[in-house]
């Protein structure tokens, strides 16, 4: 009967655990479980956050960041170049003005026609006229004018015939462009596109000595 009654009450294995440290070890496990998931669904809120941070100063530092267009004239080729003498200074001049107007907005820069006056020693001998069109955003607008120069309106006491003599024409050229950029459509703003370039002539070989814009 004793070691009957022994049989009956053995201890158990040593790999097993009595049912309140099993529901103790599934608590723990879940825990984990949720825990991790709980850091996941952080992790993941808190980049969701940051994109949008970094998202939202993009279109403010960038996108929304308007600048006025740059309006310039490119190098060109001189059409047809006369010139007088010392003693009787003149000149006619005609050429083809490549102007281009770069916009380097997110939107388009529609803008107003325009003039560009062309000027020797402050006094304007020619001009040319500037269609109204736009450029389109992150490009650069392409337009071609016929220009047509002339000492006729210049006074007696000008530098001209030195000039001859030298055998360069120094000229100026100013314009404006005013219009607005537009952003997604909807935001617009006004901006204002200046042009200041010089050149000089090389009245030996007829081209374009040097060009020069600010």
């Amino acid at each position: 009967m004793e070691g009957k009654n022994q049989s009956q009450y053995q201890s158990p294995p040593s790999d097993s655990y009595p049912p309140n440290d099993q529901e103790s070890l599934h608590t723990m496990e879940d825990e984990e479980a949720k825990r991790k998931k709980r850091m996941k669904w952080t992790i993941g809120i808190v980049a969701f956050v940051i994109f949008q941070v970094v998202q939202a100063l993009f279109f403010v530092l960038v996108i929304m960041k308007f600048k006025s267009p740059k309006f310039r004239v490119a190098e060109f080729n001189v059409q047809s170049l006369t010139v007088g003498t010392q003693a009787s200074p003149s000149f006619d001049m005609s050429f083809v003005a490549p102007i281009r107007i770069k916009n380097t907005n997110w939107g388009p820069f529609k803008y107003d026609a325009s003039t560009m006056n062309f000027t020797y020693g402050g006094v304007q001998v020619g001009q040319a006229i500037i269609p109204k069109s736009k450029a389109n955003f992150k490009s650069t607008k392409k337009i071609n004018v016929n220009v047509t120069l002339s000492s006729a309106n210049l006074p007696s006491d000008s530098n001209l015939g030195s000039d001859l003599s030298s055998g360069v024409i120094n000229l100026n050229s100013q314009g404006e462009l005013r219009g607005k950029v537009t952003v997604m459509f909807m935001f617009k703003k006004k901006k204002t596109s200046q042009m200041n370039c010089t050149m000089a002539i090389n009245t030996m070989t007829k081209a374009v000595q040097s060009l020069s814009c600010q």
